[in-house]
């Protein structure tokens, strides 16, 4: 995999991650915790994506 389709990859799940957050805030069953770690995950790949970009710049 290409660091260009590895970065699309990446991008898509945090659009994916995005539209789960909008979801889980509207749940009233979802936990604090539930919430918290999708965020993480979002976040990480936020990160990922950044060191992807900064490396290939």
């Amino acid at each position: 995999m290409t660091v260009q389709a590895h970065l699309e990859s990446l991008q898509k799940k945090h659009v994916a991650l995005e539209e789960e957050l909008h979801v889980l805030r509207t749940s009233p069953s979802i936990s604090d915790t539930e919430l918290a770690e999708c965020k993480r995950r979002k976040l990480r790949i936020k990160d990922e994506i950044e060191r992807l970009k900064s490396s290939v710049h």
